[in-house]
């Protein structure tokens, strides 16, 4: 199983899979440590929405697959057991834009 079957977002939150560390263009592979984190990534899960002041649930603007840009700082890190690839929950309004 991978963790978008394990960890449903909640509200307006989203789950996405952060995009893998590339090399350089030299050709020249940094240590993980040394290397900033990529800051776009897919969304893998979306949560139902927010409620609005009057109890309307309003829906995510974020669907499945769309490649997305986020802040540094967006989000709490997530990692599951069998699944080694890092993963993000942040709310809907931490994402920057979507990559068209």
């Amino acid at each position: 199983m991978t963790a978008k079957q394990h960890i449903k977002p909640l509200g307006n939150r989203v789950l996405v899979k952060r995009s893998e560390i590339k090399m350089s263009k030299g050709g020249i592979l940094l240590p993980e440590t040394a290397q900033e984190k990529p800051r776009q990534g897919e969304v893998v899960a979306v949560g139902p929405g927010k409620l609005d002041d009057k109890g309307v649930l309003k829906a995510l603007e974020l669907r499945v697959g769309d490649t997305v840009l986020f802040s540094s700082y967006a989000g709490t890190e997530v990692k599951t057991e069998d699944d080694q690839a890092e993963y993000l929950i942040m709310s809907e309004d931490d994402i920057l834009g979507v990559l068209a």
